[in-house]
């Protein structure tokens, strides 16, 4: 298990936990009840030290290295997976995978960001930064969807879309437009998790859904703390100060109405237990897709265009009358 620099004080009481038990003495009595103390007090520091997340830490948990990825949570939640390769135009970018399965009986289109887990795995999935290949492919996708009347579920895991000279070459942002059109006039139900980062054009174009949730410890912007910190103050330095000010958790797009809920995560993370966070996410799928299940293709598209329209606050300021 890696632990984040917050998470320091829990790592050395786990450690020495550890180190107790590897004792090699006979009589437990004598271990037992000094292990069991630890044991309460890490579980009272880890509630203390999350209950009380700045919002730079979950920018920090959401990068874990061990959190669960896309492909882990299909595994987990979905039965007869097929992956669908390719956008039949250029290639097939590894960076968003998806298919064909069902989630207790219901046929579904499933797909997301990659990341991976180590070096050759990271390069092979570009960090989970998509070409156009792979806004094409889920473009494929969901036309497959609309074309056999199955509900699409997006997985949101990615810190933008690649910036490469060749990625602009094939027209990137033409296909994450494209995307967009498309979703805001699909006829079946679209639903978003945030599983992981959710960074600007990279997530939103396969994220805009009739209904969007967020896990617990995630975060959804337009950008980057550290990309916001280097344009403002021209350093990477002032990070924390920059996720703060973006308001970019759970919490605060709850706030804002700009998403439907917040999944909680395990105590200490969704890495801390896998199953159990694909459990909660596979149970928020199944009740979506009951409720928009009802809803008729027109009435779908109407409640996604509002949903989108509304975003935002203005003030309209009353013309004052010369005298």
């Amino acid at each position: 298990m890696q632990y984040l620099d917050f998470e320091q004080p829990i790592a050395d009481l786990e450690k020495k936990i550890n180190e107790l038990r590897n004792l090699s003495i006979t009589d437990e009595d004598v271990l037992t009840p000094e292990i069991k103390r630890l044991e309460e007090r890490v579980d009272e520091l880890r509630k203390s030290i999350f209950q009380n997340l700045t919002r730079w830490q979950r920018v920090q948990l959401a990068r874990h290295p061990d959190r669960p990825y896309t492909l882990d949570y299909i595994d987990k939640i979905t039965e007869n997976f097929v992956e669908i390769h390719g956008d039949r135009y250029h290639s097939d970018d590894k960076a968003i995978v998806g298919g064909f399965a069902t989630i207790n009986g219901k046929s579904v289109v499933i797909m997301g960001h990659q990341k991976g887990r180590d070096t050759e795995s990271r390069q092979y999935r570009r960090f989970g930064m998509a070409n156009p290949e792979g806004y094409r492919k889920a473009y494929r996708l969901m036309k497959l969807a609309d074309k056999f009347d199955m509900p699409v579920i997006t997985l949101l895991d990615t810190p933008g879309a690649y910036p490469g000279l060749e990625a602009e070459e094939r027209g990137q942002a033409e296909a994450i437009a494209k995307n967009l059109k498309l979703m805001a006039t699909l006829n079946v139900p679209i639903i978003t998790v945030v599983i992981g980062e959710g960074a600007s054009g990279g997530a939103i174009g396969i994220g805009m859904g009739n209904e969007v949730y967020m896990m617990e410890n995630t975060w959804y912007s337009v950008i980057s703390p550290e990309s916001c910190s280097s344009i403002l103050w021209k350093t990477w330095d002032y990070k924390e100060q920059a996720a703060s000010v973006l308001k970019l958790t759970a919490q605060d797009l709850k706030d804002l109405d700009i998403i439907e809920g917040i999944i909680e995560e395990p105590l200490g993370g969704a890495h801390r237990n896998p199953e159990a966070s694909a459990a909660v996410v596979k149970q928020q799928l199944l009740e979506s897709l009951d409720r928009l299940g009802n809803m008729s293709s027109g009435d779908l598209v109407e409640s996604r265009i509002e949903k989108y329209s509304g975003m935002g606050q203005w003030e309209t300021a009353s013309k004052v009358e010369s005298g």
